[in-house]
């Protein structure tokens, strides 16, 4: 059985983008095939709430080797656009040289396909902002289908110099 909706997707407004990708790149160090989040529409601080999305196109690097001939999004890119959402809302946590990165996850389930064409919906709320350590509550939609929830944690972890100028 899925967990209770932390927001129903079907009242969630997206003509209101509040950072897109450029605003996404000031905060997650993520680049190229590794972006995976495409808009975040709604911040709520005083619900520790992030929602955002990412379109799923023809041209993902996985599409080709993924299931030839019906692609599926693989379910551990799932729990990277989940952690992405997680490191975006957090990141203030990190403090000067540090970023809050992918710790681990708990009670991840995949409850239905992604696919090209595809608007997946994350949703990530906080149940533990602490700068060491980050834990939220995921879950993932295609329309108004549960496809994927769990519980993300983020670890705060040092830049390197390399990473830094990046």
């Amino acid at each position: 059985m899925p967990p209770a909706l932390l927001v129903d997707p079907a009242k969630l407004d997206f003509s209101t983008v509040v950072a897109d990708k450029a605003a996404i790149r000031e905060r997650n160090r993520q680049r190229f095939e590794m972006e995976q989040i495409t808009a975040i529409i709604l911040v709520d601080h005083e619900n520790h709430l992030v929602v955002g999305y990412k379109d799923v196109t023809d041209d993902e690097f996985w599409v080709r080797g993924h299931m030839p001939d019906y692609p599926i999004m693989p379910g551990v890119l799932l729990c990277e656009v989940a952690a992405q959402m997680a490191s975006y809302y957090s990141h203030h946590l990190a403090g000067p040289g540090r970023f809050i990165g992918f710790g681990g996850m708990e009670e991840i389930r995949f409850r239905g396909p992604v696919r090209p064409g595809d608007r997946l919906v994350m949703v990530a709320k906080a149940s533990r902002l602490h700068p060491r350590q980050t834990i939220f509550d995921t879950q993932g939609f295609v329309g108004d289908q549960m496809v994927f929830h769990g519980k993300i944690i983020g670890l705060t972890m040092p830049l390197n110099s390399a990473f830094e100028t990046a």
